[in-house]
């Protein structure tokens, strides 16, 4: 008895010499605190409190303004005036738009008092809103106090650090000197002559770093400033790539209040404490490796009596203990290493911790090597696995059967326990084996059929409210039974029905919707001709007022009449009534002669385009004229419609027999996943109607290259806007 408490002490002892030894020699590895560094000084640590100072001074002192000298600095440009005045469209645009978010307002007031105040409160806007078309010097002082603003509130966020500058102050001595200007920054209380040796020295300071020196060239301080990316702290950034020599150096005696003093006592404290459980654990495992060989750990492990109860266990169930085991010993150890360097009580808590979870893998480890290797050369490994049980278990459970014998089973298995509670009256002793049996077979069965009796009335209750035009979430399928191929059934009903209705409802949407655009979109330009030859009656105005509404209306009027033209081309595209002049058609080439027409355009606008073609022609049997059409709607919805400063990307290119022409871009507008609805007529991505077009572009495109027996495909991934168009391809003849 003793051998045996002595060997399973001395099995102990090894458990823990090991698990310190491990962790200590892993910890090495996963050192995130450059204890091997040789000084405190040479951390990143260190770096990132000198790359801080650095950005301080640089904030509060080389690149610092005084707030009123930045809003002197404010400069409005033309560019800017007129993206404010121009922001939610013309005068015109946004004097509509605002009286028409307050028809409803004014009609639903409940007393002519709110009315009035809805009116007052309209008139203001649009008073304000006719200023800014009026005046560039109104837009600019409403531009400039945004911009003072906003300059406020970043110097409100930049002294909130002034305190935590201050702390850097005290712990450093600085001496920099701009090589360029010679302007020197410093908080050295020194004289003209420039001498910083009587402050900076062996005696006043810990870690001096020079710039440059044989380690650090001359210093740039560009991007080292508070808050880098706001516009108005570059107004001064004329001198931001200067390069900057001088000396850093942490102060020795500075009170209290000196940080990196304190780092560096801890930094010290801590690294002795590392390597002493470095060198600890290199000879706890030195010697758990010499106990375990006396010992024969493994031999011992086994051979022990829990093997037997391990191999029992499924290899699948083995191995998911054994990965849990692990895991929760290497999160244990990932949180031992905050206390293993100052904590000892909590490092000797997790210690035991370690030692427990590492002995459960280790032991289950030497368990499950050999079943695994063998894993695949016996057979009933695997048949053995509890997964595969399942697998079966599923299998066996979703075979079909004739509805009559489960019945008959089922009733015939209830007939005789009930007979057995009537014998069980007349003779109590054999309640000790109803009982047993009925907990063993009779209970399952029982909440078999409760279950489903309820899947029954589940679906009956489905059923009825679908015939009450009601729609109850789907029906759960459960195995293959006759019950579930009736939910099933239902729920296939009831998806086509609500897909049928919601096609009608779509349908009577999209006509409402037509009426209403094409009213908009035809009403828009009448409304100006009609507008502006009333104003032609006038024969007091004067010549260029004249001039100018006859301009007006002769625009609306040639966008009224394209309007037009466009309804009739798409009402003759979706009737099929057109012919094509189908001929063999360099597609790269159709493609560059619609880009051309655009040339001025695309160089006017901040679009950048990108067009990929392949070197040799690429030839479609198509109507080049139409194809043409649907290229320029194509460029022309790009132009239009993408977010500026972005780029578009046109390509061709031979797939599969097919010519693929690709064209994306970044769409400036939130789009509707239903893509299907962009191909609807007056269907657009602006969904206030503001932009110069009809709304029948990709209607126009979709049906012409429908005629064509071709495919275009609109892709709309967040605002990436892809358009892809498949057209046969025509070999080119040797």
């Amino acid at each position: 008895m003793d051998t045996k408490w002595k060997n399973r002490s001395l099995l102990i002892v090894w458990l823990v010499l090991f698990t310190y030894g491990v962790s200590g020699v892993l910890s090495v590895i996963n050192n995130n605190y450059d204890f091997e560094k040789q000084s405190y000084f040479k951390t990143s640590q260190f770096e990132q409190t000198v790359d801080e100072l650095l950005m301080y001074v640089n904030s509060f002192e080389i690149s610092y303004q005084s707030k009123e000298e930045v809003k002197k600095l404010i400069t409005v440009s033309n560019e800017e005036i007129e993206e404010h005045r121009f922001h939610y469209g013309d005068l015109t645009d946004q004097i509509m738009n605002i009286e028409g978010q307050y028809v409803s307002k004014i009609e639903e007031a409940q007393s002519e008092k709110v009315a009035e105040l809805y009116r007052t409160e309209r008139d203001g806007k649009i008073e304000d809103i006719t200023k800014n078309f009026e005046s560039d010097e109104y837009v600019k002082e409403k531009i400039i106090k945004e911009k003072e603003q906003a300059i406020d509130e970043h110097f409100d966020d930049l002294e909130s650090y002034r305190g935590e500058y201050q702390s850097y102050k005290e712990a450093f001595f600085y001496y920099l000197k701009n090589t360029s200007s010679g302007d020197v920054y410093t908080n050295l209380p020194i004289k003209d002559d420039g001498s910083i040796e009587k402050y900076i020295n062996e005696e006043t300071t810990h870690h001096v770093i020079e710039y440059p020196s044989k380690q650090n060239t001359y210093l740039s301080l560009n991007n080292r400033v508070l808050y880098p990316d706001e516009e108005y702290l570059h107004v001064g950034d004329e001198n931001s790539d200067d390069l900057y020599e001088g000396t850093i150096a942490v102060v020795k005696n500075s009170g209290n209040n000196n940080f990196v003093l304190a780092n560096y006592q801890e930094f010290k404290t801590q690294q002795k404490l590392f390597w002493g459980k470095v060198i600890a654990a290199i000879i706890a495992l030195f010697t758990s490796f010499f106990i375990g060989k006396k010992l024969n750990v493994i031999i011992q492990i086994q051979s022990n009596r829990i093997k037997e109860i391990a191999d029992k266990l499924p290899i699948d169930v083995a191995f998911f203990f054994f990965v849990c085991t692990t895991f929760f010993w290497w999160i244990l150890f990932l949180d031992s290493l905050d206390y293993m360097y100052y904590d000892f009580v909590w490092f000797v808590f997790e210690l035991g911790w370690l030692s427990l979870f590492l002995g459960l893998s280790l032991v289950q480890g030497i368990y499950l090597y050999p079943r695994v290797i063998n894993v695949f050369s016996h057979k009933e490994n695997l048949e053995n696995t509890l997964t595969s049980k399942l697998i079966k278990m599923v299998q066996v459970a979703f075979l079909n059967k004739a509805v009559g014998w489960q019945v008959f089973i089922l009733l015939a298995i209830v007939f005789v326990f009930g007979a057995g509670f009537g014998l069980v009256l007349y003779e109590p002793e054999i309640l000790l084996v109803y009982i047993p049996v009925f907990i063993v077979l009779g209970l399952p069965i029982f909440l078999l059929i409760v279950k489903r009796t309820a899947y029954f009335n589940e679906i009956t209750s489905n059923t009825n409210a679908l015939a009450n035009g009601h729609f109850e979430p789907d029906l759960k399928i459960t195995g293959k039974s006759v019950l579930a191929k009736l939910a099933e059934d239902i729920n296939s009903m009831k998806h086509g029905v609500k897909r049928s209705q919601k096609e009608q409802v779509k349908s009577e949407r999209l006509k409402t919707e037509l009426i209403t655009n094409v009213s908009h979109d035809l009403r828009t330009p009448l409304t100006s001709i009609i507008t502006y030859s009333e104003l032609l009656k006038n024969p007091n105005i004067e010549e260029d007022e004249r001039k100018t509404y006859i301009e007006i209306i002769d625009r609306k009027s040639k966008r009224l009449k394209s309007l037009i033209d466009d309804l009739f081309e798409a009402s003759k595209m979706a009737s099929g009534n057109i012919e094509l002049s189908k001929a063999k058609v360099d597609i790269v080439q159709l493609l560059q002669q619609a880009l051309a027409e655009y040339n001025e355009s695309i160089q006017e606008s901040t679009i950048q385009f990108r067009v990929m073609n392949p070197e040799s022609s690429v030839f479609s049997y198509v109507d080049g004229q139409k194809l043409w059409r649907v290229f320029d709607n194509l460029i022309g919805n790009i132009l239009k419609y993408s977010l500026e400063h972005t780029r578009a990307y046109i390509q061709v290119k031979e797939e599969n027999n097919q010519v693929c022409i690709t064209f994306k871009n970044i769409s400036k507008y939130e789009l509707n996943d239903d893509v299907e609805e962009l191909f609807e007529r007056f269907k657009r991505g602006d969904k206030s109607r503001q932009t110069e077009g009809s709304g029948l572009g990709l209607a126009i495109a979709k049906s012409i290259i429908d005629l064509h027996e071709g495919q275009l495909n609109i892709d709309v991934d967040g605002d990436l806007y892809k358009v892809t168009i498949l057209l046969d391809k025509m070999e080119e003849k040797k």
